[in-house]
């Protein structure tokens, strides 16, 4: 049984297994066990192969795989499931797996055609989906003495979910649900002591999008820097319903739109405090 429970989804490559290598050497003094979530079996198991050997150490975490179809509500709450029945718990949970989007949404055909909904079945009802078990799992924990927290939650959204995206407009239409998803959940956890933020990276090169830093003058952001943002997300306890840009070597907060008018600050202001534990902004 771990004294820290961690999930990561999408965690055997790019921004999720660089942030399980990070978390796996965070707290030397603690009994960590991070738990890789991953569609791919092969790759999955050959990274939690990988990190045993890279940390041997009692002081690094413990690792194991599970597999999981993050667009799979039954996936997901099975996964969730077998961590909670090995571990006792769950305490930080990333929901990162991410995927680019498929198939043309506005090629024209003869007849209509229905979109490949893959992108948005990832990359925001899986989000969905990760952030009510994690809620579910975090509400039963105890209040933390280190943290003052029950649990953190961590949403890999993206910056093109709070800038327009052309490219890509589903992609884009599912980050920006993630975006708003974290902003709307930050002041609904606070009385139950959850932390949740998003992280709004800007190009990554990762295997959701190979080859993009070929492009001519586009400006990759390491994925060193996004682990730097998760990091400083869960060293303070007291950040939560907030977006990090991260964009080359800057991890930047990205507040909401301010109210466009007086009558839309008064009406929104009433009915965020009918949430327990909200306060004005």
């Amino acid at each position: 049984m771990a004294d820290i429970s961690i999930i990561v989804t999408g965690g055997a490559s790019g921004i999720g297994l660089a942030t399980v290598r990070k978390l796996a050497v965070k707290w030397p003094d603690v009994k960590t066990h991070i738990s890789v979530l991953d569609i791919n079996t092969q790759q999955g198991e050959n990274i939690v192969q990988s990190l045993q050997h890279d940390f041997p150490s009692s002081n690094a975490a413990s690792f194991s795989f599970h597999r999981c179809d993050v667009a799979s509500w039954d996936s997901q709450a099975t996964a969730f499931e077998d961590v909670v029945a090995s571990q006792g718990r769950v305490d930080i949970v990333f929901a990162n797996a991410g995927v680019a989007e498929k198939g043309a949404f506005m090629e024209p055909s003869e007849k209509p055609t229905k979109p490949n909904m893959l992108s948005c079945d990832i990359n925001f009802y899986g989000v969905l989906y990760t952030v009510n078990l994690a809620m579910h799992y975090l509400n039963k924990n105890q209040i933390s003495t280190r943290t003052g927290l029950r649990g953190s939650i961590i949403c890999t959204a993206s910056n093109s979910g709070l800038y327009p995206f052309p490219l890509e407009p589903m992609y884009a239409a599912a980050k920006h649900g993630v975006v708003g998803l974290v902003r709307s959940l930050g002041r609904r956890l606070i009385s139950g002591k959850i932390q949740v933020n998003g992280l709004a990276p800007c190009v990554v090169e990762t295997n959701i999008a190979p080859g993009v830093g070929q492009l001519d003058g586009i400006i990759l952001t390491p994925v060193s820097t996004v682990v730097r943002a998760v990091e400083m997300l869960l060293d303070d306890s007291s950040i939560t319903g907030q977006i990090t840009e991260v964009s080359d070597d800057r991890v930047t907060f990205s507040p909401p739109p301010e109210y466009v008018d007086e009558s839309t600050t008064k009406n929104y202001r009433i009915l965020c405090a009918l949430v327990e534990g909200a306060t004005s902004s």
